[in-house]
């Protein structure tokens, strides 16, 4: 009876000691696993771009005048040598203030004056030319006649030369101050005299190059200048992308690197690749106030233009370059990873409990890191460890939604 009872005392105290350790025992810590993969990796720099044309014509004014209200609106194809962008018309004589008039119709009436004067000379000469052949006319014939010597005929015969002489000097004086009295009178014409005078005498610019008018400098006619800008025409299907990096990562781009651009606007990803990387630098005040060192670099668009229907002129975009591409590497989350030290490290799933690693690292992605050694294929990582993991912590996966 004795025994029996001290059995089941015994029992009773393993039962307590179980349901104590139960209840004592730490609860394991819900964690995220990764698994360690052999997987493509391609390390990128991305920056926001700008869409450009990339052979942008500016057209200017091959002279002065007043530009008609422009032809083309932007937007508008237009064809090389055939259609009319620009119409230039003569200004209109400048307004004259009253000293000016003054000094006009003085000059007017000095013309005036001076034409009357040689058209009198003129009256003059045409008389002496009819006298002079007169007495030529009757010396040659005394001469005949042997009633006066030689000399005389010959004096009769210079006269004459001399009035005609005279006579188409009259002349010429008298066009001469009819054109002097037409350019002073022009002196006087204002805005208003010369209205309606320019049809027919436009000067029409045509364009230089079939493409899109991207810009106009303004729709309204104005005067302008030779040399003033007009308007602006490119070929939207040569486009590329201009991106500012900073010249720590420009330096890691080579040219002829891969590159895409994405948040276009439109579906999928445009494909890319650089063309140019600018040799200097230029110093740009960041959001923050922070002086910053940018590199413009230079892409050509691969995809074809009815691949990238509606990307137009300084549209802005995302573009990603490919500094780095590798085919197999072992990568895992770059969340799983914490410094221990000087070293970097993360724990690692065995049989249910954390076992802290350490790795050396190589190539990292925004989600995904490159690891050289410490891990292998196919281990299961802690992904953003908490407090609560330490080594030999009891893990339990937590339920994927």
């Amino acid at each position: 009876m004795n025994a029996k009872r001290a059995g089941l005392g015994l029992l009773a105290v393993v039962a307590l000691g179980s349901a104590a350790f139960w209840a004592f025992r730490p609860a394991d810590v819900l964690v995220d696993l990764a698994v360690a993969s052999v997987a493509p990796m391609q390390v990128t720099v991305a920056a926001e771009g700008v869409v450009r044309v990339r052979d942008p014509y500016a057209v200017m004014a091959p002279l002065a005048g007043v530009v008609a209200r422009s032809p083309v609106q932007v937007g508008d194809r237009v064809l090389k040598d055939q259609t009319v962008i620009a119409v230039i018309a003569p200004s209109a004589p400048a307004i004259l203030d009253a000293r000016t008039r003054l000094q006009a119709e003085a000059a007017v009436a000095e013309a005036e004056a001076g034409l009357q004067m040689a058209q009198a000379r003129l009256a003059q000469a045409v008389t002496e030319l009819a006298h002079a052949e007169s007495a030529y006319g009757r010396s040659t014939a005394l001469a005949d006649q042997g009633l006066i010597p030689l000399d005389l005929l010959e004096d009769a015969a210079t006269a004459q030369d001399n009035a005609r002489a005279g006579h188409v000097a009259a002349l010429s004086a008298v066009a001469m101050q009819r054109a002097t009295l037409g350019r002073m009178q022009a002196q006087l014409q204002g805005p208003v005299d010369l209205a309606g005078e320019v049809s027919g005498c436009c000067y029409e610019v045509k364009a230089p190059l079939s493409g899109t008018v991207l810009a106009l400098e303004s729709q309204s006619a104005r005067p302008v200048q030779a040399g003033a800008p007009l308007l602006s025409i490119g070929d939207l299907a040569d486009l590329e992308v201009e991106v500012d990096l900073l010249s720590t990562d420009a330096v890691q781009i080579a040219v002829g690197a891969a590159a895409t651009v994405e948040r276009w606007g439109g579906e999928g990803v445009l494909d890319a690749v650089v063309r140019r990387i600018e040799p200097s630098a230029y110093t740009k005040i960041s959001a923050l106030g922070i002086e910053e060192q940018r590199v413009k670099v230079r892409l050509d668009l691969l995809t074809p233009p009815e691949g990238r229907v509606g990307l137009g002129d300084q549209f802005r975009v995302f573009v990603r370059v490919v500094i780095w591409d590798g085919g197999s590497v072992l990568q895992v989350p770059i969340g799983a990873l914490f410094r221990s030290g000087d070293a970097w490290a993360l724990y690692r799933e065995v049989d249910g409990r954390a076992r802290r690693s350490l790795v050396t690292l190589g190539r990292q992605t925004d989600l995904d890191v490159q690891i050289v050694s410490g891990l292998t294929e196919n281990d299961r990582v802690v992904v953003f460890p908490g407090d609560k993991v330490q080594e030999g912590t009891r893990l339990a996966e937590r339920p994927q939604p």
